[in-house]
Order: C-alpha cells, then sequence, then structure tokens
C-alpha cells in the first residue's frame, strides 16, 4: 500500500454514504437460526433503535441514516449492532453478522406481510431459502442519468469487493469451498449479479420494466443487481457483498465504495466510457471472487489475467486513492486493508475456528465476538 501522512482536511463536497447492514438471529451456542426477528425488531425499538424486518423471520436489518465522514458511519453501525444484540438477547438468541446460516434446514419462514408473503409465495424455496446477508452501501450522486453511468463503470471492481468481505464459507455444517457461499445462493434470482451494461437511464428503465412484465420480479424492489440506481433515493446502491463480519470491516467496504462512486462521476464528467467487459470474463470473476475470497486468486478484468486477490485489492486502494486523499481517509483506508489481509476477512475467521476442532460452536462463539465488537485488533481467530 502506498502511505501517505500528510494531514488532509475532508472536502465538504464529498457525497454523502449510508449503509445497511443484515444479521441473522440464532441460537447462541449451536448457530441454528431462530425464527423471533419480529420480536427482536420490537425490542430493539423499543429502546430507540431502528431495525426492520427481512424476508425471512431469522433476519434483521439496520440501516445508519446519512453520513459524511467514515466516524459518523463506524458510529451508527456500532450503535445499531450493539442494540440489535441486546434485543436478540433478550429474546432468547444471539445475532450473527454473517452471510448465511451456519447450520439449520434449508427453508426458513418468511415474514407474513404483504408483499414478503406474496414473495414465498411466487418463488418458493428460492425465496424460503434466502435466509442470507449482505450489507448495501449507498452514495450519493447527481442525478438519474449519471447514476447509470457509474454503475457502469463499477462493474469491473464488483468481484473484488465481494473477495473483500466474503463471509460465508460454511453452510448446512460443512465447509462449502466458497468462501462467499451467499453470493452462489443468491446468483440464483432471476434479477442477480452484475448487471447488463446500459446505454442511458431510459434503456435501464425499459430492462426494468420488461422484467417487471414478465413477472421475473414483482416490483422494482426486486432489482437485486450488485450495483444499481436507487429508485427512491438520489444515489447509487452497490450490493455485492456478504455483511461484513466487523465494523471495521463494513467502514472499509464503505469508503472503497464511495472513493469508487466518486471516482466514477468524475470519469462520466470527462466523457469517458466505461470499460465494455466480455460477461463470460465477469461471471468467472465472480466466480472465483466467490471461491477464492481474499486468500487465493482472483480475474483481473482490466488485463484478463489471474492474479493474487491481493494484488486487486491493493489496485483497488490505488485506483480511488485520489478521493481518499480528499476525504482524509487514505492513512485509514491503507490501515484498514492491511489488517484485513494481515488477519484475514470473517470468511477466514470462521475456517480457522473450524479447523481447530471442528465445531461449529466454535465458529459461532467468533462470529458473535466479530458481530459485537470484542475481537482484539490484529488478532485472527
Amino acid at each position: 500500500m502506498v502511505n501517505d501522512d500528510r494531514p488532509v482536511l475532508i472536502d465538504l463536497d464529498v457525497p454523502t454514504v449510508g449503509v445497511e447492514e443484515e444479521f441473522l438471529v440464532v441460537d447462541p451456542v449451536g448457530g441454528l437460526p431462530l425464527p423471533v426477528a419480529g420480536e427482536v425488531v420490537d425490542l430493539a425499538n423499543a429502546s430507540g433503535a431502528d431495525l426492520q424486518p427481512e424476508l425471512t423471520r431469522v433476519q434483521v436489518e439496520s440501516n445508519t441514516p446519512v453520513c459524511r465522514t467514515l466516524d459518523e458511519v463506524r458510529g451508527h453501525l456500532l450503535e445499531a449492532r450493539s442494540a440489535a444484540t441486546a434485543a436478540a438477547r433478550r429474546a432468547g438468541g444471539g445475532l450473527l453478522a454473517v452471510g448465511v446460516p451456519l447450520a439449520g434446514p434449508m427453508g426458513q419462514p418468511i415474514n407474513d406481510t404483504e408483499r414478503y408473503g406474496r414473495i414465498g409465495r411466487d418463488y418458493g424455496m428460492l425465496a424460503a431459502e434466502h435466509g442470507v446477508c449482505g450489507c448495501h452501501v449507498h452514495v450519493e450522486v447527481p442525478d438519474r442519468e449519471t447514476a447509470v453511468q457509474v454503475c457502469n463503470h463499477l462493474r469491473p471492481w464488483l468481484p473484488v469487493l465481494l473477495a473483500l468481505t466474503a463471509n460465508s464459507p460454511i453452510h448446512q455444517g460443512v465447509d462449502t469451498g466458497y468462501a462467499s457461499w451467499r453470493s452462489v445462493l443468491t446468483s440464483r434470482w432471476p434479477c442477480s449479479g452484475a448487471p447488463p451494461y446500459f446505454t442511458s437511464a431510459e434503456h435501464y428503465d425499459a430492462v426494468v420494466g420488461m422484467l417487471v412484465d414478465s413477472g421475473a420480479v414483482l416490483d422494482r424492489g426486486m432489482v437485486y443487481w450488485d450495483v444499481r440506481p436507487s429508485d427512491h433515493l438520489p444515489t447509487v446502491e452497490v450490493r455485492v457483498s456478504d455483511v461484513p463480519a466487523t465494523v471495521e470491516e463494513s467502514v472499509l467496504l464503505a469508503a472503497l465504495v464511495r472513493g469508487l462512486v466518486v471516482t466514477a462521476v468524475e470519469a462520466v464528467r470527462r466523457g469517458e466510457r466505461a470499460l465494455p467487459l466480455c460477461e463470460q470474463a465477469l461471471r468467472a470473476a465472480y466466480w472465483r471472487a466467490a471461491h477464492d475470497g481474499i486468500e487465493g486468486e482472483a480475474v483481473d478484468l482490466f488485463a484478463n489475467r489471474r492474479v493474487p486477490a491481493a494484488h486487486l485489492l491493493h489496485g483497488l486502494v490505488r485506483h480511488v486513492r485520489p478521493v481518499l486523499r480528499r476525504t482524509g481517509e487514505l492513512r485509514e483506508v491503507n490501515a484498514l486493508m492491511s489488517e484485513v489481509l494481515q488477519g484475514g476477512n470473517g470468511a477466514v475467521r470462521q475456517r480457522r475456528a473450524l479447523q481447530r476442532r471442528g465445531r461449529l460452536e466454535d465458529v459461532v462463539a467468533v462470529l458473535s465476538r466479530d458481530t459485537a465488537g470484542e475481537r482484539v485488533p490484529g488478532t485472527a481467530a
């Protein structure tokens, strides 16, 4: 990584950012999903938190307010995790920041709201098996046309972000062989993964309209592409990531995503066209990222060759370095990235815990500490 110790003031023109995190409510020892998410939401919100239910009754979601600095992001994430953890304990469970259930039945009970009920009826086991948890980062953009072009520019970096945040190697009690099994499960939806290359906002709306008209998606909210213009906010939303195991990893993700969006906005203003990727190459990069995470190799879509995953992660930081210098975040991002590469991300720590004694209880303990912020920085599980 490039070191730059010069102090830089926050650029007040840098766009705002918001982060959504999804969590599983589980048995605090064995990790089996507990369908008490509604109770957890009620308990947390009665204490002043702002949690929301998700598709299944084993998931809850938190959303930060609009933030300008990483310290704001970190503070709100810590508060939300603390409130959700306390509420889960009062409901007789535990809270895990993990991409997929570690064990238990394939299907989970669907929440009984009208919309979620319809999704459950129309999509069957695809919906019931969707008890997975991701992290979504919203970054402010000037207008919808720019948002669509920004999505084009972000497509080559989506597999890199997936590798960085991979946190779902264990499912049904076994190591799946993938660092992010969540991304494998979510790829089965009719509108998922990397979006197509769109020429304009009109082109985007036409394709989304076709998906709704065909019945492949119920509404625009089911456009599950890994990056998309928000339909109700002036933002680009990046949805590719597993929920990171720790707050610090989510903070790192937020900084990198904002850096990518700002870099892309500036490229759009200069009239630069996004890289027209071969769809099969992009699919290969996704597969490699889901399989290897940060420990193995990755596909460099700019050079069409296989490289160490760490090489692309360093390249990502270099790509957004001018933005990080303007925001004063470069030193912090360098430190957070070094921490992940040296100590491992969620997938690495889960596997290490499982390999010690072959017991899921050890994995649950590691994830519980990570979720609650109790892991000592600089140490692996």
